[in-house]
């Protein structure tokens, strides 16, 4: 189904009740830019959230800018530049995720089933520049793409069974990524 540009689709996932939903297949996670997990609000949010929303009506949304406009940020963040060596960066992150291939750790040989594609280089970089204008810069370094690295690889890197059996978690894959992967 053809949707106008911009549209934005935002999913979660309940890690806990799972009734009535299926997980999704990789090529359609893949799909997602970013896999962000929000935790537990602290005691004094969760007062003050309780308290807004339990006491009378809730105020209108009130728009903050166009769909035009929201394309026009997207070109902004396209435009921010980035080095060539920077970018390689990202992609070395992404191809040191993938078992069965030359050069790659022993450790995602051992723990993972199916790594980073090209989306995820791709999405790196984009979650980069966009991170350098919300920090009010000029161009991507390294560790903007470092920063990235969690959000973007967490629904793209599956770990197998015995990455599990062992109790090693995506996170801790992608952590060791980062530690193997010179910038």
């Amino acid at each position: 189904m053809h949707l106008p540009e911009p549209f934005f689709v935002l999913a979660t996932q309940n890690p806990i009740e799972q009734e009535g939903t299926y997980p999704l297949p990789e090529a359609q996670l893949d799909r997602f830019m970013l896999n962000i997990v929000i935790d537990y609000l602290s005691e004094d949010d969760e007062v003050a959230v309780v308290t807004k929303t339990t006491s009378g009506k809730g105020e209108p949304v009130q728009r903050l800018f166009t769909g035009e406009e929201l394309l026009a940020f997207q070109q902004v963040v396209r435009k921010v530049p980035i080095a060539e060596d920077v970018a390689r960066y990202a992609v070395r992150l992404s191809a040191a995720s993938r078992p069965g291939r030359d050069g790659v750790p022993d450790f995602v040989n051992q723990w993972v089933s199916w790594g980073a594609g090209t989306r995820a280089s791709q999405n790196l970089v984009l979650g980069a520049k966009t991170r350098v204008l919300l920090h009010n810069r000029t161009h991507v370094t390294m560790e903007d793409i470092r920063a990235m690295a969690l959000p973007v690889f967490r629904h793209r890197i599956l770990v197998n069974y015995k990455a599990e059996a062992e109790g090693v978690t995506v996170e801790k894959v992608i952590g060791k990524l980062l530690e193997h992967v010179k910038a």
